[in-house]
């Protein structure tokens, strides 16, 4: 059987080979046929004519130049439109410049690790953008005149949502592109943040801390598509919840002044940690809290290797505000290394006001009398640590002279009488009384007593 199948399929071969051959033999032959008919023409003699052809296709790269006085001529000599002209110019310097201002601009969004602006970078920026600014208007004006402004079509982007700052030296320097798709990845998370608090309100819930979380891992995971793990740092250092929950820590401290590498330290110790905690924040049940407990000693533990021993002891102890207090005013004297000193008097009186406050034997206006007396105290302390004047010893409150006794004199009463009776010597009794002559005493004159030197004197 198998024999007979191959000799049909060779026959069918065949067949279709000498249909072909004879199809292309009658072709052949109707044109030489038709060939041979044609009659002959004498030849030709070709005059050749020396003309310029103008090439009428030409490609961008023709026209574009790096100097743009160049470009706007090229773009004159193919009959492009002044408005035209106008536009592609002016969108050119325009995106030129704004390249300038996010790659040379210093600003304060790009000091991710102040918890407060810099004002001295506040000005600079401040400046730098005015110097830029008069820069692309005077370069506008030399190449396309004066009155370029009433066809500026095409100006600086004005976006309807502006979007995150993507400037300074590792975002400033991505492509277009990159900055396009970051800026759709921001705008989508602002829309996916928007929409869920807007249900929760009409809900009337609160919103759910860890539902919140999960929308902000979703942005990460988003950029992490687009940006490397350098420049998603960057991005994450400026403008994540995290960045900002540790900026608001280090700002509290007020004196801790940390530096861009302590802040990426502590960022990159603690940012995984943190995601972490907030996923278990709505958490009651015994293993979640003792799990979010152990997470958070882990988070200082981190901070504390992050920030090495001495600069961690000072993070520690700017948490007590007593310790901040003395650090203000070691600097509000002048000398800051005064801070310890400062700290280790005010804790000394703060244990002297609690002693004051809790002795039962101090009346109320005691205890004031103490009060004061202590904070006088304080003040001379701190003002000797610190090297400053000694502030004037208070005046001693004026003393009031006891009261006069008087004796009036009777019928037979002496100075050796009255001295027996008041235990004085005679001659005290004459020395306070020098106007008296006692040769010649009369019954009824007052006689002044003075005091005795036995008897215990008011204290001053």
């Amino acid at each position: 059987m198998r024999w007979r199948l191959i000799a049909w399929v060779s026959l069918g071969v065949n067949i279709v080979l000498a249909a072909a051959w004879v199809f292309s033999a009658r072709n052949f032959s109707a044109k030489y046929a038709a060939a041979t008919a044609v009659p002959s023409r004498p030849p030709v003699v070709q005059t050749k004519t020396n003309f310029i052809t103008r090439r009428q296709l030409f490609t961008w790269r023709d026209v574009e130049s790096g100097d743009y006085g160049t470009y706007v001529s090229n773009l004159r000599d193919i009959g492009c439109p002044e408005q035209t002209i106008r536009d592609i110019i002016i969108a050119e310097v325009n995106a030129a410049y704004a390249q300038k201002r996010a790659t040379e601009l210093v600003t304060a969004d790009q000091q991710w690790w102040r918890s407060e602006p810099d004002p001295a970078v506040v000005q600079a920026a401040a400046e730098k953008i005015r110097a830029l600014e008069l820069e692309r208007r005077g370069l506008l004006t030399s190449l396309l005149g004066t009155n370029w402004e009433t066809g500026d079509v095409v100006s600086l982007p004005r976006p309807s949502r502006p979007g995150v700052a993507l400037d300074g030296p590792v975002l400033g320097s991505l492509s277009p592109e990159t900055k396009q798709a970051i800026e759709d990845v921001s705008l989508k998370s602002e829309d996916r943040l928007e929409a869920y608090l807007s249900a929760q309100r009409r809900a009337g819930n609160e919103p759910d801390p860890v539902a919140v979380a999960k929308l902000r891992q979703q942005t990460r995971d988003d950029l992490a598509r687009v940006l490397s793990p350098p420049q998603l740092e960057e991005f994450l250092l400026r403008y994540s919840q995290n960045a900002n929950d540790l900026r608001t820590e280090f700002g509290q401290l007020k004196y801790f002044n940390q530096t861009p590498d302590e802040f990426r330290a502590v960022f990159r110790a603690t940012d995984t940690i943190d995601q972490r905690i907030q996923l278990l924040a709505d958490a009651t049940d015994p293993s979640s809290v003792g799990q979010r407990k152990a997470l958070e000693d882990q988070r200082e533990n981190a901070i504390k290797t992050a920030l090495g021993p001495r600069r961690y002891a000072e993070y520690q102890r700017l948490h007590d505000p007593v310790y901040r207090d003395a650090v203000a005013a070691a600097e509000q004297a002048g000398t800051p290394d005064a801070a310890d000193a400062i700290y280790a008097v005010a804790v000394a009186a703060q244990d002297e006001q609690n002693r004051i406050q809790s002795d039962t034997n101090l009346t109320a206006e005691q205890k004031s009398i103490e009060m004061k007396r202590l904070e006088l105290q304080q003040l001379q302390a701190n003002t000797a640590v610190t090297g400053g004047d000694l502030p004037p010893e208070p005046p001693s409150p004026p003393t009031t002279p006891p009261p006069r006794k008087v004796y009036v004199l009777g019928p037979g009463d002496s100075p050796e009488t009255i001295g027996l009776m008041y235990g004085l010597p005679a001659s005290a009794i004459r020395a306070a009384n020098p106007n008296i002559n006692f040769s010649r005493l009369k019954p009824g004159t007052p006689i002044v007593i003075p005091p005795s030197p036995l008897s215990p004197q008011p204290s001053p």
